[in-house]
């Protein structure tokens, strides 16, 4: 049975103690530690091997959607959280399961147990790479191995539970999540305009405060995304 090397993140000791307790009853999760903020749990994320975050949202100095944003290859991670509002955000990061406060039993079952169907499978081990200094990834089509060259992808947008990869001469369907493609493109070539879409900017044809053209395919530029996506592209 494969086991879960887990980490708390949660600043409320009594969340964090319902947690562990939740934790040691399940048989192939096993408890590492837990931290009170983000900033403390960032060095041994880089020195042990950790499979798994039970996240809080709201922490002290960094926020948890702020600190899972700055992991470029994060653990596998669950939100725990009082607050619903924020579980969109927490999707588009390509998380788990999103659990509300009070979390009860049968809820965190539910939630660990999308692990084994995640994990499983020849897709999970390398669903997406891209060999270091390449100019090409591989992504997992129809049971092999896909290559696309970076310079010839127009855009990549998500379809829930699978990204589609459109380039010159053809699109490609694979069973990932946006954030995990968008890790191995270079942020000087491609750029989040969207939650469910990610550019390739020279590719541009026309662009305005709220949609981007290319190859006769417009694209939205999401309301959240817009100051920054139009700052990027009024500086080319």
């Amino acid at each position: 049975m494969q086991q879960y090397n887990c980490i708390i993140i949660e600043d409320a000791p009594l969340a964090a103690e319902v947690l562990r307790d939740y934790i040691t009853d399940i048989p192939f999760l096993k408890f590492k530690k837990h931290y009170d903020s983000a900033i403390s749990a960032l060095s041994d994320l880089n020195n042990q091997q950790i499979d798994l975050i039970f996240l809080d949202i709201n922490l002290p100095k960094l926020q948890g959607m702020d600190f899972l944003k700055t992991l470029k290859n994060p653990p596998l991670v669950i939100i725990t959280s009082a607050y619903h509002e924020y579980a969109l955000q927490g999707y588009d990061l390509n998380i788990v399961d999103y659990l509300l406060k009070p979390i009860e039993f049968s809820r965190f079952l539910q939630a660990v147990n999308k692990l084994k169907f995640i994990t499983s499978g020849p897709a999970y081990s390398a669903p997406v790479y891209s060999p270091e200094g390449k100019n090409f990834l591989f992504v997992y089509v129809e049971r092999k191995r896909v290559k696309v060259f970076f310079d010839d992808i127009l855009y990549i947008e998500s379809k829930k539970e699978y990204v589609k990869i459109v380039s010159k001469e053809k699109s490609l369907t694979t069973k990932l999540q946006l954030g995990q493609i968008e890790v191995f493109l270079n942020k000087s070539d491609f750029l989040r305009v969207h939650r469910s879409f990610i550019i390739a900017k020279d590719k541009i044809d026309a662009y305005t405060n709220s949609q981007i053209e290319l190859q006769n395919k417009v694209i939205p530029i999401g309301r959240s995304y817009r100051e920054l996506v139009i700052g990027i592209l009024d500086e080319r």
